[in-house]
Order: C-alpha cells, then structure tokens, then sequence
C-alpha cells in the first residue's frame, strides 16, 4: 500500500496496488503544470486509487477532451493525470509520502521537451506517450 497527499495535507490518498510504471513526462501541459521541465506520474489501476481526505478540496481542470487533472484547492498541488480512454492513472509522484518501489523507466513527450532541458540519463525516450 502506497499513501500520498498535497503540500498542505488537506487531500490525502491511498494506493492499495503496486505502481505499474513511472514516466517523466515532458509535454507542454505537464510543464506548465508542475512548472518544471517534466511531471513524473506513477501510474496505478484507477480501482486502487482512493481519496482518504479532502475530497471536497479536489479541484479539477480539463486540460483537454479525455485528461482531466486534480490539484489541491487549497495549496495549488498537482495530484492526479486521469485520461478517460484508460482505466488507469498518473498520479503525480511528487506527492507520494511512502518510498516508491520502482524507479523512472521512461521519459515520454520528448517531442515537445523544453528546449532548455537537456535529458542526461540512458532511460528510453519516446516522441509522443509510450
């Protein structure tokens, strides 16, 4: 079991699966929402992931038809990358507050990298999703 919440700690989860991938992600709205030069999710069955607190403080945007992303009301976190044509979700790794058990496998969206970054590392690169 895996547990998580936002920088103020009104939102909390839990996570009752193991993690079955974690990607940086590199495109444009992942950026500009985490305001870094990637987002790393750790995807999890979307069955598995449950709200322990704070439900009421979850705000949504729609950043386009079939991603919605979740951040705290309150203190602005990133927490969830939900695509509705999938059955799971990224969960914004940042956010974690137990040790991950996996490592990064894969940097995704590097089509639209920033042009600032440049990726060091010997993981597989992927132009568009994996």
């Amino acid at each position: 079991m895996h547990t998580g919440s936002c920088l103020c700690g009104a939102v909390a989860y839990r996570i009752d699966a193991p993690i079955e991938a974690l990607t940086h992600c590199h495109c444009s709205m992942c950026r500009k929402a985490h305001g870094a030069a990637f987002g790393t999710y750790a995807t999890v069955p979307l069955e598995h992931f449950h709200l322990t607190k704070g439900k009421d403080q979850l705000g949504v945007y729609h950043s386009s038809e079939h991603v919605t992303r979740t951040f705290c009301r309150h203190c602005g976190a990133n927490l969830q990358f939900v695509d509705n044509r999938d059955h799971s979700i990224g969960v914004a790794a940042g956010t974690m507050d137990s040790e991950l058990p996996v490592v990064p496998q894969s940097h995704i969206y590097v089509g639209s990298k920033a042009p600032w970054y440049e990726i060091q590392d010997d993981l597989p690169q992927h132009a568009e999703g994996s």
